[in-house]
């Protein structure tokens, strides 16, 4: 009678746990490129329109966030400093109140943390389902110059990724 060693056993265990964290992975995560949605949004402050489809050409990101959501409040700072930062080289920001906020409380917001990049309210859900049915805060869609979404992100975001993300894009736009 023999014995199978112990790490006989671990390399197919191994195995078939790199491939349920792949399937978990594709499963779970955002699926790759695909075009941004063709949407007008107006602005909480002012009542301007902005079609997305007129800031091509540009990297764009679009936030969705709520007054009531603290980990959306706490990367505004960082949000905003990225905007001041890239903006003048092209980069366009939108924050997409969520439609359960109150547009008082919005403009609140806005105005206490002096944001500067415009602020739309989802007031009937309507930016939330063109993006895909956004119901967490926060959530981030980066889109390219070509008008393709290329990173989707829910929960806090990796500034740093994100800025160096926008910067590879406005040097090859500006290229």
């Amino acid at each position: 009678m023999s014995k199978t060693p112990v790490t006989h056993l671990l390399l197919p265990a191994g195995f078939i746990l790199a491939i349920v964290i792949a399937v978990a992975y594709v499963w779970f995560s955002p699926s790759g490129i695909e075009p941004a949605p063709k949407i007008v949004m107006t602005q909480l402050k002012g009542g301007q329109k902005i079609d997305l489809a007129s800031l091509r050409g540009h990297p764009v990101l679009v936030t969705f966030w709520a007054t009531s959501c603290p980990g959306c409040v706490a990367e505004m700072p960082h949000l905003i400093k990225l905007y001041q930062e890239l903006a003048p080289q092209g980069f366009e920001m939108i924050g997409v109140a969520m439609s359960y906020d109150k547009p008082d409380n919005v403009l609140e917001m806005q105005k206490q943390k002096a944001i500067p990049y415009p602020i739309v309210w989802d007031s009937v859900g309507k930016i939330s389902q063109a993006f895909g049915k956004v119901t967490l805060t926060p959530t981030h869609f980066l889109i390219n110059p070509q008008g393709e979404i290329v990173q989707h992100k829910i929960g806090d975001i990796d500034i740093n990724l994100l800025r160096s993300r926008i910067l590879a894009m406005l040097r090859k736009q500006n290229a």
